[in-house]
């Protein structure tokens, strides 16, 4: 497998779990993966959400950071209609100044919440409309040739924190393409426009200061485990998870519930979200990894593991690994 492996760790909190129990599990898989040989890590914004712990992105990234040596780690991504450019720069040129050549800053436009968060998260409705504009704000002070006339990010300014556009549309490859930066497709849980977004990413891309070429990232997920059984179980019980988590909105339903909604016309749209998982013992997960890799043309792939434990979710990373880089577990 020559294309670099990475990982999406959605700090989930699991069920009579704290999110201090899931940091410090967020630490463990970060300090095995610098061995294992996967490229980097990144942590998405979510808020409102109980079952995940990273609404504080650019926090749980120093402390990670902070435990780790070598591995790569940032956001998957920072909401940017949330905050102001400004903001941002310093969070994540301060990570740089801390750990220089290790910080990434993945970007969305999504505000990672429902609309009643957002309006408590003092977000203007049509923030996401200057999500281009936003970034460049943000580049210039990163990069030192500000934007804003009078105005510089310290600590932040002439840091060059390399920026990545995350999406699940259309809309962001072509602004990754028109910005020439790296783009990461959200295929994990939005399968349907990934073919057409990879194509005019590549056809569409303008070099830059930052890339000379296209670097497509993308997503999809994986559950590895010792026998297929054991992989099918974890996979439908994180797809019972899911239903509670989407349709939720602040009930919990009993596990009867949870089965008749998935096996519902709904659930089965949402069965569709997680159209792109490799499911089953590591020989199977490598060979999916493989043909979906080559299928999208894929510079990087980035996987996301949802397992009921931490023991189940850290052993498939180690086998996954195990089945890419043997030299390195």
């Amino acid at each position: 497998m020559t294309v670099p492996l990475s990982i999406l760790d959605l700090a989930q909190v699991a069920e009579g779990s704290t999110p201090a129990e899931t940091f410090a599990s967020s630490v463990v898989l970060a300090q095995h993966a610098e061995t294992w040989g996967y490229r980097r890590i990144w942590y998405v914004e979510h808020h409102n959400m109980g079952s995940i712990a990273s609404s504080a992105t650019s926090v749980l990234i120093a402390h990670i950071a902070a435990h780790t040596s070598r591995i790569r780690l940032g956001s998957g991504g920072v909401m940017l209609p949330n905050h102001s450019p400004l903001t941002i720069a310093e969070q994540f040129g301060t990570l740089e100044s801390l750990h220089p050549g290790r910080i990434d800053l993945g970007l969305g436009r999504a505000p990672g919440s429902d609309q009643n968060t957002a309006r408590a998260l003092r977000r203007d409705p049509m923030a996401a409309d200057s999500f281009p504009q936003d970034v460049l704000e943000l580049q210039g002070y990163l990069t030192g040739e500000t934007r804003v006339p009078g105005v510089q990010a310290t600590p932040g300014r002439g840091t060059n924190v390399p920026l990545y556009i995350l999406g699940s549309s259309l809309f962001g490859a072509r602004l990754a393409a028109a910005l020439g930066l790296p783009f990461a497709f959200a295929s994990h849980f939005a399968p349907q426009a990934l073919q057409e977004a990879a194509g005019i990413y590549r056809r569409e891309f303008q070099p830059s200061a930052q890339a000379d070429k296209p670097h497509f990232i993308a997503g999809l997920n994986v559950i590895a485990a010792d026998s297929a059984s054991d992989a099918h179980h974890e996979f439908h019980e994180a797809m019972l998870r899911r239903v509670t988590l989407l349709l939720g909105r602040g009930q919990t339903f009993s596990r009867e519930e949870s089965e008749a909604i998935l096996a519902s016309p709904g659930g089965q749209q949402m069965s569709e979200m997680a159209r792109f998982s490799a499911v089953g013992t590591p020989d199977v997960v490598r060979d999916y990894l493989e043909r979906f890799a080559a299928q999208v043309e894929a510079d990087e792939l980035i996987v996301a593991t949802q397992a009921g434990t931490t023991e189940t979710w850290l052993r498939s990373f180690e086998l996954l690994a195990g089945a890419m880089h043997p030299v390195a577990v």
